[in-house]
């Protein structure tokens, strides 16, 4: 059994944490969401694995390699050239990228599936194939219903009384989408699939594919299935995402590290004072984090590896990626800190240079320069004056 893990879009919805990530490698409290796909896939007995990659697509490569750690054999459709500045991509789009492979080797000689890596899905696998076997079609998109008020996210359908689909329509207004039935990124694909895709042209599976499939008469299926589907389509998701895995509400994740408390994960080698730190559960810590005394952690609330939270500060339902310190008067409330950025769940961002607030969140590995630390006392010193001139009144 075969397989192809789209992988090469920009991501563009979940910038800026795309800016240096792309969207497949986005963590869920640490493993990257395209990881949980192969292993899905390994799991009902796909071991030849093609991804297209083009946006930041070493990154991909250099973790993923030839797959052999995950028990599968991964090889890459790079789309793109090389410049003097160096890589510059180029996607041909999910089908553009499925006809390159084929008319490079002829890879997809038998059924196979098409997954989008951006999402954490429990499917049985081995039931959508049966089923699309059973059915006889050139192709099959596994479907779920969504409230009509999100359907302008997704690709929506229209299914006649045989399960055939009659009409596809990509992200339409609430009201004016055929139903509520959304494209989940998951196909099943006989070979004489190609033989609607033009080659050499960038062509989208939801936008050009599909609607040629029904103008054409295909025989061409939905099937709706029960399975937890976890997209990592946007920001707000990506929060979303974290939190349920945090509160155990994402079927069959495993959360890393040792659970050293009820409700509190770590990694190896943190350094917490655990008498005179408040953690209010979920809460993970990852590897070589140091948590100083007098600090406040309230979950659900995710701090990466190697990160430092000072004494005095306070973090509440974060997600905090790696390597960063959290200054002793931070009071973060809902926010991802990605880099250097600030992001609210909502996508707004907040850049930490360019706010001039790096005595606040900054990297840990940079050494504060002096006019950080000015910032820091000046802030220290009203702080100090406010709260006793005001002593009733909370301070951030």
């Amino acid at each position: 059994m075969k397989a192809m893990i789209l992988a090469a879009g920009k991501g563009t919805r979940v910038r800026p944490i795309t800016n240096e990530m792309p969207k497949p490698m986005i963590p869920i409290l640490r493993k990257p969401v395209m990881e949980s796909i192969v292993e899905l896939l390994r799991t009902h007995g796909v071991q030849d694995i093609v991804v297209n990659t083009s946006h930041l697509a070493p990154v991909i490569e250099n973790y993923f390699r030839d797959g052999h750690q995950l028990g599968v054999h991964l090889a890459y459709s790079y789309e793109g050239y090389m410049t003097e500045e160096g890589l510059e991509g180029k996607a041909l789009g999910s089908a553009g990228g499925m006809k390159r492979i084929q008319a490079f080797s002829g890879f997809f000689d038998e059924t196979f599936i098409v997954l989008c890596g951006d999402a954490w899905i429990d499917l049985d696998l081995s039931e959508a194939l049966r089923q699309h076997r059973e059915r006889g079609g050139v192709a099959t998109i596994i479907l779920q219903e969504v409230p009509q008020a999100e359907v302008h996210k997704y690709g929506v359908v229209k299914l006649d009384d045989r399960q055939r689909i009659v009409q596809f329509q990509e992200k339409p207004q609430p009201e004016e989408a055929v139903s509520n039935l959304i494209n989940t990124g998951i196909y099943l694909f006989e070979p004489e699939i190609f033989d609607y895709i033009p080659a050499g042209v960038e062509y989208d599976i939801g936008s050009q594919l599909f609607p040629a499939l029904v103008a054409a008469g295909e025989e061409f299926f939905g099937i709706k299935m029960d399975f937890q589907w976890v997209d990592i389509g946007s920001v707000p998701d990506v929060w979303a995402a974290t939190r349920q895995a945090l509160q155990g509400e994402i079927h069959g994740f495993q959360m890393p590290g040792k659970e050293v408390r009820p409700g509190v994960w770590t990694g190896i080698n943190v350094s917490v004072n655990w008498e005179r730190v408040k953690i209010t559960p979920p809460v993970y810590i990852g590897s070589s984090t140091k948590i100083e005394a007098g600090s406040k952690i309230t979950g659900p609330c995710m701090i990466g590896a190697n990160c430092l939270v000072e004494s005095g500060a306070e973090i509440r339902e974060c997600l905090i990626s790696d390597y960063t310190r959290i200054g002793g008067m931070a009071a973060l409330d809902h926010k991802l800190i990605f880099g250097g950025d600030c992001i609210s769940p909502d996508g707004d961002v907040l850049n930490v240079s360019d706010a001039q607030i790096r005595w606040l969140v900054d990297d840990r590995r940079r050494v504060l320069n002096p006019s950080d630390i000015h910032d820091m006392m000046l802030f220290s010193n009203m702080h100090s004056f406010y709260s006793e001139l005001l002593p009733e009144t909370e301070t951030a």
